[in-house]
């Protein structure tokens, strides 16, 4: 499987939850749950300065005593991202993923938000790309199709 993370956003799609940075973090929680996606990237106009994830809200939010109606998302945001070009295999993504121990990887291409993947969106590529392997090999072995 050679899948490139452009292969995985031209299927999935691009489009990317934003928020400007002056916003609130109940503000980005609610745009968050209306769409049932764990993370919204920050921006300052068109320019990308962080991500917001729900694991943000646990550990600066409700673990620090803040108020969400009262915070600004550019107070308790991730501000060191690691992006990824959309020409970064699925494999390099994921092992990205796994050693930094996040889930979400924004996806920056000329120095533009193309879209952002999950680990989820990882592992069903990799899961689909096996499933279609096992088809391909059934279908060989019960000679569906010639070598």
């Amino acid at each position: 499987m050679n899948k490139t993370i452009a292969d995985l956003l031209r299927q999935k799609g691009s489009d990317v939850l934003t928020i400007e940075k002056t916003a609130t973090v109940y503000e980005a929680i609610e745009k968050m749950e209306h769409l049932h996606v764990g993370s919204i990237m920050v921006m300052d106009g068109d320019e990308v300065v962080g991500i917001f994830t729900e694991r943000d809200y646990l550990r600066r939010i409700v673990l620090q005593g803040r108020t969400s109606k009262t915070t600004p998302v550019q107070d308790v945001m991730t501000k060191e991202l690691v992006c990824v070009d959309p020409n970064y295999s699925i494999q390099e993504c994921m092992a990205v993923m796994t050693e930094r121990k996040f889930r979400h990887l924004p996806v920056i291409d000329n120095g533009r938000l193309a879209g952002i993947v999950s680990i989820g969106d990882l592992v069903k590529a990799i899961s689909d790309d096996a499933q279609a392997r096992v088809h391909y090999l059934t279908d060989y072995i019960t000679g569906k199709y010639p070598a």
